[in-house]
């Protein structure tokens, strides 16, 4: 038998406490072993949970119980999360975290202690939520090196960018939805200005480059500012206006990452990944691309994945799993500025057409009443800001600017 201990009975929590009461027999089979839920921790009561003796409101009957072998942190936040996990890394307990803002902001420090206490932190669900990801890039893509990382990693924007494009619904509108349907907050910042997105494509960009990679070296943007108009501008060029948090090699060795929407042609694979769905593209020099689809979040999908990990560090309890990357200064990443893409403009004032091919060269165009939408060939942004400049001093105001994926 193996003792554990769950740090937080909410959405997630909650979720893997049923697991693991739940399908017993399934986790036995699988481990050869019963996982027995020792403690949980939680500021609440829950008298009617068929655990409520096991609750406790004390950290350190968990530290301190040295039975307990494997720890589950789904609390979310920093604090106390960090300092718990910290804590209990260094007193040989192997941790579990669905909190990808622990990881973006702790991974190197947390990996670094569990590799020398010898035990396991370990994290799938803080990407994907119930999709595999972190497990397949560090095992089973092993033999390839990654050319890119490219997602739509929150359900909430997806969701909300889906109900306006096909439903037509403003910004506005569908974010209200959103919070309705429990796909938002109430406060939907992290969501709406790209936060959570960012976090999770600096997990994957420090598994898959070996540097830590920290949310604020990384330009993001969220998706406040798309409008109705910019989304059926986007279809008539053949594209949907997804968020998406991409990450690349390039030939110099350094990596290109950034969280902002871009236009997605309907043939890539991304495109019709719809509504709270989550798709993430692993771009392998021997696989060439692969995707990874399914809910990104919800309580039953991130606890599974949060479960798998846990059978994982009971299995490796005397044994590390190799998951590692050394911490990073940002050295490794250039500027957003020097960042090459196409780019899509909404642009209104007089003959913006012809003002605009003359200061960007070759460009496709549509028109649509008062408006001008027009697609770039590729340079840099810091050259696109500079052309937009000019742009203005032409008398053209810029209504709009999103990039264009490749992917």
């Amino acid at each position: 038998m193996v003792s554990v201990a769950i740090m937080g009975h909410g959405v997630v929590g909650s979720g893997v406490a049923e697991i693991l009461l739940t399908h017993k027999q399934k986790l036995f089979s699988s481990l050869g072993e019963e996982i027995y839920i020792k403690k949980v921790l939680d500021l609440r009561e829950f008298p009617d949970s068929p655990i409520a003796d096991r609750f406790t409101k004390d950290f350190e009957e968990i530290i301190n119980d040295l039975e307990i072998r494997v720890v589950v942190e789904v609390m979310g936040g920093l604090n106390p999360a960090y300092d718990f996990v910290k804590r209990c890394l260094k007193a040989g307990k192997s941790v579990v975290t669905s909190n990808k803002e622990l990881v973006a902001a702790h991974g190197a420090e947390l990996l670094a202690i569990a590799k020398e206490e010898n035990v396991n932190f370990m994290f799938e669900a803080s990407v994907g939520g119930g999709i595999p990801i972190i497990r397949p890039m560090n095992q089973c893509l092993v033999a390839n090196n990654v050319r890119e990382v490219a997602g739509i990693l929150n359900g909430t924007t997806n969701f909300i960018l889906t109900k306006m494009i096909e439903d037509g619904m403003p910004f506005d509108d569908a974010l209200k939805l959103a919070q309705d349907l429990g796909f938002a907050e109430r406060n939907p910042a992290a969501d709406i200005e790209g936060h959570d997105a960012c976090r999770k494509i600096c997990i994957l960009a420090s598994l898959a480059y070996g540097k830590h990679v920290y949310p604020d070296s990384v330009h993001t943007e969220g998706i406040t500012h798309i409008t109705l108009n910019d989304v059926k501008f986007a279809k008539e060029f053949g594209y949907v206006i997804k968020l998406i948090g991409r990450v690349k090699k390039l030939e110099d060795g350094k990596i290109d990452i950034l969280t902002a929407p871009m236009l997605v042609p309907f043939k890539s694979q991304l495109s019709n990944i719809d509504y709270e769905f989550n798709g993430i593209m692993v771009r392998g020099d021997c696989t060439g691309d692969v995707v990874f689809y399914g809910k990104g979040a919800g309580k039953l999908p991130t606890a599974s994945a949060v479960v798998a990990d846990v059978v994982d560090c009971c299995k490796h309890l005397k044994a590390r799993r190799f998951l590692f990357w050394a911490d990073g200064d940002g050295s490794n990443i250039i500027s957003y500025k020097d960042s090459v893409s196409a780019m899509y403009l909404r642009l209104s004032g007089t003959d913006a057409e012809a003002k605009a091919a003359k200061v960007f060269g070759d460009t496709v165009a549509v028109r649509s009443n008062n408006e001008v939408a027009v697609l770039t060939t590729e340079m840099t942004y810091s050259a696109f800001e500079e052309k937009c400049g000019a742009l203005k001093e032409c008398g053209i105001e810029v209504l709009s600017a999103i990039r264009i994926g490749d992917m």
